[in-house]
């Protein structure tokens, strides 16, 4: 029975990762956890993985833990900041759209710097090739009753199933990267590089039914962008039919297969608004 004391938790997770077939380590990270106000926070983050990025694995690591960091203490200011369009929402939002980007990559450089531990006969790294070393890629995501906040820094994807079922991505740039090219954490005044979307939440009938973040060896599994949209549409039918547990039994394996076309490490987070449990299909003896 619900804990009357505790916040309300309305949507519920899953999450698989899978190293890339050729990969000798998953340069992928991922983190999802209700902070104790009650808010969602989840974030996924793909470590550059070439020659020149060879700490991106920890790199990838350090964004996820500083995102939950700096989101934990965004919920709590949220909570605090009222409905509406008062002075304290505009100053959220203000937050979400400068303050937020540049507390993500200081700290991240910060950690990088503090963290770093050369290896005996290294060249030493310092500056902008020390952050090159751990180069990584960013999605993080805050999910209140009352907002959703996201942010985006290079590939990957956020996508959303709206009440009504459409399916939006409302972080993909306009202009797709090219080839292998990302912005990254590592890149110069990379807080100028990072996508916002912001989306108050005023009635909770326009709750997101589905937000998944995933890395891009997701989506590069796909011949084009409309099969990975219809994957995510499909997602959403399959939680209302089968329900969360059995999709989230097969999630490793569905990542897994994708990893095998795209040749890359491929994470995903799912955060699945609560559902009545599917009724089960009667069968005669």
């Amino acid at each position: 029975m619900p804990n009357p004391d505790e916040p309300a938790r309305p949507w519920a997770l899953r999450h698989g990762s899978v190293q890339g077939p050729a990969k000798a380590l998953n340069q992928d990270w991922w983190d999802a956890q209700y902070t104790p106000d009650g808010a969602l926070v989840m974030a996924v983050a793909d470590g550059h993985g070439s020659a020149a990025h060879p700490l991106s694995h920890l790199g990838a690591r350090y964004a996820v833990d500083v995102f939950t960091l700096c989101a934990t203490e965004f919920a709590a200011r949220a909570k605090g900041a009222g409905e509406g369009s008062g002075p304290g929402l505009r100053r959220l939002w203000a937050d979400a759209h400068d303050r937020m980007p540049r507390e993500l990559v200081r700290t991240w450089q910060a950690w990088v710097d503090d963290r770093h531990t050369p290896v005996a006969g290294e060249a030493p790294r310092t500056g902008p090739a020390l952050l090159r070393a751990y180069g990584t890629t960013l999605i993080g995501a805050i999910l209140t009753e009352e907002l959703f906040v996201a942010w985006q820094l290079g590939d990957g994807d956020l996508t959303v199933v709206h009440p009504d079922g459409t399916v939006a991505s409302p972080l993909t740039p306009q202009q797709l990267e090219l080839g292998d090219e990302t912005e990254s954490m590592c890149s110069r005044q990379a807080w100028d590089l990072v996508r916002v979307h912001w989306a108050p939440i005023s009635d909770p009938a326009r709750r997101p039914r589905l937000v998944t973040l995933s890395t891009d060896g997701l989506s590069n599994s796909f011949a084009a962008r409309d099969g990975f949209v219809r994957f995510v549409r499909e997602l959403d039918q399959r939680i209302d039919d089968e329900g969360l547990d059995p999709v989230g039994d097969a999630l490793p394996g569905w990542l897994a297969r994708a990893g095998s076309y795209s040749g890359d490490d491929t994470t995903a987070v799912v955060a699945s608004l609560q559902r009545s449990t599917p009724a089960r299909t009667e069968t005669e003896d």
